[in-house]
């Protein structure tokens, strides 16, 4: 049987956990409903996101949301080790979250 450390252990885990299907607090209905509104696309939130936070993106996605329009993308981002969210306005562009998700509070 091979040893692993609690860091290979810990790694894996968060891979797994960012990369599953999301349990967001709204149906894909809901969002559907409101994805029109969107002025930007997934693409140029991505870029948006990747600018102001270099890494790889492990997980995206559409979602009604408070603060701003309401309505924005959010990026899980894997910066050397380091998990990120970072949230763009699916209406005005702006960046409304750039947080490191292990202090997330949310």
């Amino acid at each position: 049987m091979k040893n692993y450390s609690v860091a290979s252990l810990c790694m894996a885990a968060l891979v797994v956990a960012t990369t599953a299907p999301s349990l967001a607090a709204h149906s894909a209905s809901d969002v559907a409903s409101v994805a029109p509104k969107a002025h930007l696309t997934m693409a140029q939130a991505e870029a948006k996101a990747l600018a102001v936070r270099h890494g790889k993106i492990v997980k995206k996605e559409l979602e009604k949301e408070k603060g701003g329009s309401g309505l924005r993308y959010s990026f899980v981002i894997v910066v050397h080790g380091v998990t990120y969210e970072v949230g763009v306005d699916a209406v005005t562009g702006n960046v409304l979250q750039n947080i490191d998700e292990a202090n997330d509070k949310d």
